[in-house]
């Protein structure tokens, strides 16, 4: 029997999303501690907000590349190996940005970064949605998702309270150290049974294509959906600590705990979404979420002066904008979903992670709105991609408790 035809879920099901969990969070937090440390950063290389966005658009930009890489290896080689390899390769760039002298080694280290947090992501939900039976697969989907706030709340407290402290090249350094979950991970993560049946069967690929044409409309489309998503995303989260510090008014600290209030949101968003999704569908329960996160993003930017005058509201839309980011839990199950087994972790990886290699330029796109608008009116635009990620979702079909075969 396949780990996907239990019933109820075992304790290796727990054990598979143990530790994808725990991968899922140290990519997330490497991928993002660098936006709690820009102004440490800029104190001592003397960088601008330019440099800041090449160097931010530069991770993201090779994650499409590590993505596309790791993605590939994952369908030749097996889920468990890669998925190591991933974790080796973003924890050794994330210790080599400590190390970095100027412009050029730091932009180096932060591609390594990207890299090894393109290959992790659609590798873990692969591994996973492989692994769940069809009618809880949104829900565990989502659980491994929530990996993402823990990891934006783990990197806002180093950030805005150890950082200050020990400086931002120890707290780089000593962020390499996930590094050691690969030990845990060779030792207690099984290898896809699917994957395993698939290759011993040796599948043949549809059309003898890698991508065939019976595919090609679902990969356009789910990397439209996520282009919308992301954009809306790092639009928001790119300048957001510094956005409150810088332009609110708000000190290091009290930045932080308001970040934090947003990751309560996502927590509760990314945990969420997965029971709506398997209830009402994946589509529907995307555009719900899309349009809060609109809400409080509009709430946060162009309607501050209003909300800050009563601050359990501005508490609300800052919880707001993180309960709608709770769309990022769609993305791995929905995406199991569409692509067979022999091409999954190739057509995930790098449909999700070019769409993330896109932002490059959203970094970019905030720091010149931001010479005339300021901040609040980059990050505002990010309301109108989350409206239209609201409404592209429906151009896919609804795959909830969709069985997923060889």
């Amino acid at each position: 029997m396949l780990l996907s035809e239990h019933e109820q879920p075992t304790a290796v099901h727990y054990r598979i999303l143990a530790l994808t969990w725990a991968g899922w969070l140290f990519d997330f937090y490497d991928l993002i501690l660098y936006t709690f440390l820009l102004r440490l950063i800029s104190a001592e290389l003397h960088f601008g907000r330019e440099t800041h966005a090449l160097l931010l658009g530069a991770s993201l930009g090779a994650t499409a590349l590590g993505g596309m890489v790791f993605g590939y290896l994952a369908d030749r080689h097996g889920r468990k190996a890669v998925l190591q390899w991933s974790i080796l390769t973003y924890s050794a760039g994330t210790a080599l940005c400590g190390l970095a002298g100027g412009v050029t080694s730091l932009l180096l280290a932060r591609v390594l970064t990207g890299l090894g947090v393109g290959g992790e992501w659609a590798i873990g939900h692969a591994l996973l949605g492989e692994a769940v039976p069809p009618r809880l697969r949104g829900r565990f989907g989502a659980l491994l998702q929530t990996g993402a706030p823990v990891g934006v709340g783990l990197a806002a407290v180093v950030g805005s309270f150890l950082a200050p402290v020990i400086g931002w090249r120890a707290t780089f350094i000593l962020s390499g150290l996930p590094a050691l979950l690969v030990t845990a991970t060779r030792r207690a993560l099984p290898e896809s049974d699917l994957w395993q049946v698939s290759r011993s069967a040796k599948a043949p690929r549809a059309g003898g294509r890698r991508f065939p044409p019976s595919l090609r409309r679902q990969l356009v489309l789910a990397f439209g959906l996520a282009v919308l998503n992301m954009s809306s995303y790092w639009l928001t989260f790119t300048w957001l600590p510094t956005y409150l510090v810088e332009e609110r008014g708000l000190s290091i600290a009290a930045s932080g705990l308001r970040i934090l209030v947003v990751v309560a949101g996502e927590l509760l968003g990314y945990a969420s979404f997965g029971f709506v999704s398997d209830r009402f569908g994946r589509k529907p329960a995307f555009s719900a979420y899309a349009t809060l996160m609109a809400v409080g993003l509009v709430s946060i930017t162009l309607l501050w002066p209003a909300i800050v005058l009563w601050p359990p509201l501005l508490l609300f839309c800052l919880w707001l904008v993180g309960f709608g980011t709770g769309t990022w839990s769609n993305f791995g199950p929905m995406f199991a979903e569409l692509f067979p087994t022999t091409l999954r972790t190739t057509a995930v990886g790098s449909v999700f992670n070019a769409a993330r290699g896109v932002q490059l330029l959203t970094p970019l796109v905030v720091a010149v709105m931001a010479r005339r608008y300021g901040l609040g009116g980059g990050i505002a635009l990010a309301a109108g991609f989350a409206l239209a990620a609201a409404a592209w979702v429906w151009l896919l079909p609804e795959t909830r408790g969709r069985r997923i075969d060889v």
